[in-house]
């Protein structure tokens, strides 16, 4: 079923009807001349508007020094706001006019790589996103919005210069995450199925690097706003890194399917085949499922003076079919979209499995499609579009109905990148490109199949002992000293101690998701507030809020509609919630709520005892099995105090920015992060306990960064474990030999944020929501708790150095901002994989661990 016609002032332009409209021409037709990305004809006046976010260029331009004066975005904003249909007018009209670059060589010719996990997305890089929602993949945090440097939160050690070339670039540190992900396919030590499953995670998350990424990279250039990065590199070097890098990725990808994967699967007689692979009695029996099932839903587009180039929707597979009439003898374009609805792949016999889009094309299938032409040829493509937001709430009566407008545009987002089979005709392919208004460089020839994210589904074939091991968690040892079927008292635990979880090790349902179902049956519960970032399709999250909320309990639910990718599940759940009875806000104008909070407030007595969990993950039971990520439950009074107060100026009008146990962004928490970083010089200085130990899946921050840089050259020991995207440039001399830099992938997305201080020898732990980033820091509502329980903050710390431990597999960052990775000792015995360790330490509590 094809999309709703797009609004004539957004779609492309269609082609002028002619005589040789319909015919496929041999050559594409004259463009005019054009400028570089970003130099058009409307970039003069794009060049003096700001952003989406209101960086102005004047400010803009310093943020490759040290900081310079702070800007005031919020009515820069405001300005920029009438602009907006001019700046996207200029993306897609302006964003392909560089000048056209020699044709790539085929990605699948290249010699793949022979070296060597994660499991997001946070795209917003956790599993990000509707990727992440829905497949068990590892998603890199991606960020559309420009890498300028907040100023007015620099130290006050800014009169010292810092070198300049001290950042790494984010979107070269993304690519090298995604180039771990694909490490672990590649690594024959990983279960088969587990490392088909890697593969299209791989896919999944470069589909969002583009979608967002890149996206906004391009609208940046195109309307005159982008400017040097953090690294120090011009916005058009960037591009043509990313494009580079990404096809060497593609390749090595491409690659290991094609040698690799396919064959091992047959080995263990999982077959991926094609249609001429196929026997005739298989071949009969698609035809039947193809006649019965997918020809009806089947639409055949022609190109010619009555119709004009189809539109292409993002992420969807296409056949570029060329036909000719028998009797004319003229020849045409069609194309036909594989229904996205539909398997991947398809069963032609027990584990034989064919891609849809060769039953599709198979001659005699074609044939049905167009009945007395001639099929010539067909060519698989994939087109991936622009798919980021903008909405400004500003500017907005009702942010809902235009987050839903937003959703409808954002399927008609420009082009940001074509892949074709390489055994494309180039006829074909130069018709693509013109019509599609896609540069060169953004075309990517593959072997096929394209869309390797349809790996998802061979995955989860039913074959145990070619996965990782299966664990099931059990429930805290502080929640209930016994197993039992039963659930624990959340509550009574609570009143005698906190409670430290550490998911998927422990079970999210018999903790996070109890504490909640008690107290939406419990009649001593007078109230409950939470925040929704994202959760699941069925959850029972939602379900209890709803229960407790028809039973007369007083029930706040902020939902952030806003989460990429999930809006439309989270608008859902809005309504749903409000149905219900339940008050249901969407937050503070500007700023996304990412922080993931509960409250409940309950009688006791002649007293009302709030009761508190402050987490690092979603509210979704889902993903906790697949997300490594901490929680604090307690009944601490200072915490529920400071949750009232947040939830109170998240829901009403407040402008409270202190508060007794918490760091909330955007007001304290990078200012109160780096101001305990310098409380470690201090320390180190007068010979007390140092360090510095963070665990993150991003770090870009440049403020949180150059405060690191001045502790590691005070001699302060710094240790980072990141997931994905780091801009520290570890092991310089003079200044940042002290900074370790460690990252860990595997079965599980290591999820969770942990901010250590040595504190003089009186150790300090904070856990929460934020990543160091900035749109963590300055556009997003984030809460870190400050862990107290001696022996909460003693295991944190364990956690955190054996995640550092040179004994532990990982990969390690150099000055260089390559990653090495370090799975074997000296006498090539493996290292210890953290998260094996800590399934074997439930399993020995439970009595089950493995010899």
């Amino acid at each position: 079923m094809q999309p709703p016609a797009p609004d004539p002032a957004k779609a492309p332009p269609e082609p002028a009807a002619s005589a040789e409209s319909g015919a496929l021409r041999l050559a594409p037709a004259p463009e005019p001349a054009s400028e570089p990305l970003g130099e058009g004809s409307d970039a003069p006046r794009a060049r003096s508007a700001r952003n989406n976010r209101g960086m102005s260029q004047s400010s803009a331009a310093q943020e490759q020094s040290v900081p310079g004066k702070a800007t005031s975005r919020k009515a820069e904003s405001r300005k920029a706001t009438s602009r907006k249909a001019e700046s996207r007018k200029a993306e897609s009209g302006g964003a392909e006019a560089g000048k056209a670059t020699p044709a790539q060589p085929s990605v699948g010719t290249l010699a793949a790589h022979r070296p060597h996990p994660v499991n997001g997305g946070d795209l917003d890089g956790e599993y990000t996103g509707k990727f992440a929602a829905k497949y068990a993949g590892i998603v890199g945090d991606i960020d559309a919005d420009p890498d300028d440097y907040e100023d007015e939160y620099a130290p006050a050690h800014a009169g010292e210069e810092l070198p300049q070339g001290r950042f790494l670039d984010r979107e070269r540190s993304w690519l090298a995450f995604n180039e771990r992900v694909l490490e672990l396919a590649e690594d024959p030590n990983t279960p088969l199925l587990e490392r088909a499953n890697f593969l299209a995670i791989f896919a999944s998350n470069l589909d969002e690097f583009f979608m967002v990424r890149v996206a906004g990279l391009k609208r940046r250039i195109a309307t005159g706003v982008a400017t040097r990065s953090a690294s120090g590199l011009q916005p058009r070097e960037v591009l043509e890194l990313i494009w580079n890098r990404s096809r060497e990725l593609m390749a090595r990808h491409a690659a290991c399917y094609q040698e690799e994967i396919a064959p091992a699967l047959a080995d263990e007689g999982i077959h991926i085949v094609r249609w001429h692979e196929l026997t005739d009695k298989e071949q009969s029996r698609l035809y039947s499922l193809y006649m019965q099932q997918i020809f009806p839903v089947l639409t055949p587009l022609a190109v010619d003076p009555a119709h004009p180039f189809p539109y292409i929707s993002g992420l969807s597979l296409n056949l570029a079919v060329v036909v000719s009439n028998p009797v004319s003898g003229h020849r045409h374009f069609a194309r036909v979209k594989v229904p996205p609805l539909l398997s991947r792949f398809l069963e032609a016999s027990p584990q034989r499995y064919v891609p849809i889009e060769d039953v599709i094309a198979a001659p005699r299938h074609l044939g049905e499609l167009f009945p007395g032409m001639t099929v010539e040829e067909h060519h698989m493509f994939r087109l991936t579009r622009n798919e980021d937001l903008e909405v400004e709430e500003d500017d907005t009566e009702n942010l809902l109905q235009a987050l839903e407008k937003e959703l409808m545009r954002r399927r008609f987002g420009p082009p940001v990148r074509l892949e074709v089979e390489e055994t494309i005709d180039s006829e074909v392919l130069s018709l693509l490109v013109r019509e599609l208004k896609i540069g060169e460089a953004e075309v990517y020839p593959l072997p096929g199949p394209l869309d390797l994210t349809g790996l998802f589904s061979v995955a989860r074939i039913d074959r145990p002992e070619l996965k990782y091991p299966k664990f099931v968690a059990g429930t805290h040892r502080d929640l209930a000293e016994v197993e039992s079927a039963s659930a624990p008292d959340v509550f009574a635990a609570l009143r005698t101690h906190d409670v430290l979880l550490h998911h998927p090790y422990d079970s999210f349902s018999t903790s996070v998701q109890a504490f909640l179902e008690q107290a939406a049956a419990d009649p001593d519960v007078l109230a409950i507030k939470q925040t929704l970032y994202r959760t699941s399709g069925d959850s029972p999250i939602v379900d209890a809020l709803i229960e407790a909320a028809e039973s007369g309990k007083q029930v706040l639910v902020l939902v952030e509609i806003k989460a990429r990718f999930d809006e439309q599940a989270n608008i859902k759940w809005a309504r749903k919630l409000e149905e219900s009875g339940c008050h249901v806000v969407y937050g503070l104008v500007g700023l996304k709520t990412h922080s993931k909070l509960s409250l409940v407030v309950r009688q006791e007595g002649d007293s009302l005892v709030r009761y508190s969990h402050v987490g690092t993950g979603n509210y979704n039971p889902k993903t906790a099995r697949l997300y490594e990520d901490l929680g604090l439950l307690t009944a601490n009074q200072e915490v529920g105090a400071d949750l009232s107060d947040l939830f109170n100026r998240l829901s009403g009008y407040s402008r409270r920015e202190t508060y007794r146990r918490l760091l909330v962004a955007p007001k304290s928490l990078r200012t109160g992060l780096i101001t305990r970083i310098e409380s470690e010089i201090k320390h180190h200085r007068a010979g007390r306990p140092a360090y510095v130990r963070v665990k993150v899946n991003s770090i870009v921050d440049e403020a949180v960064i150059d405060a690191l840089y001045r502790a590691s050259q005070a001699g302060v020991p710094v240790d980072i474990w990141v997931r994905g995207i780091c801009a520290v440039r570890p092991g310089v001399a003079g200044l940042s030999e002290n900074i370790r830099v460690r990252s860990i992938l595997g079965r599980f997305l290591e999820h969770s944020r942990v901010f250590a201080f040595g504190n003089g020898g009186e150790p300090e732990v904070w856990l929460g929501s934020a990543d160091m980033m900035h749109r963590n820091l300055d556009r997003r509502i984030e809460a870190l708790v400050r862990v107290e329980d001696p022996a909460h903050r003693a295991a944190l710390n364990r956690l955190l150095e054996t995640g550092m431990s040179d004994t532990t597999a990982s990969w390690h960052l150099g000055p260089d901002g390559d990653w090495t990775r370090h799975a074997a000792d000296a006498d090539g015995r493996p290292l210890r994989n953290v998260q094996e360790m800590l399934i074997d330490a439930r399993r020995r509590r439970r009595g089950t661990a493995t010899p």
